[in-house]
């Protein structure tokens, strides 16, 4: 699947689509750039997804407070649980360099479409 077909997917549920991102957390993303965001979420991914066993998944990833951490939710990419139900990647393996990269590939285009709408 590609991004784009991602993307798509995800604006068809209804609780997918119901995230943005507050006035804050936009500000944060273009003050920072897109390099720093990339690096976050690359950091988050690395350490709150990609192991194959989270002490606490399904708990991990905040609701608000930083605008990867909404796109994490937008894009199902929150916890394994979410992760394997849209993308089929099971629980219990880690994620791949490669899985990793498409995940953040995702999660920063999901924040380039958030920042762009005003």
């Amino acid at each position: 699947m590609t991004t784009q077909e991602a993307l798509e997917r995800l604006q068809k549920s209804t609780f997918r689509a119901k995230f943005h991102l507050s006035a804050k957390e936009r500000a944060y993303a273009e003050e920072k750039g897109p390099e720093v965001i990339r690096q976050h979420a690359q950091d988050f991914v690395r350490q709150r997804l990609a192991p194959a066993e989270i002490p606490n998944d399904g708990r991990q990833t905040p609701m608000r407070g930083h605008p990867v951490f909404v796109a994490q939710h937008a894009c199902a990419c929150c916890c394994r649980g979410c992760f394997e139900k849209w993308y089929h990647i099971p629980r219990g393996i880690p994620l791949t360099e490669e899985q990793q990269e498409g995940v953040v590939r995702l999660l920063m285009a999901w924040i380039r479409r958030e920042v762009q709408k005003m």
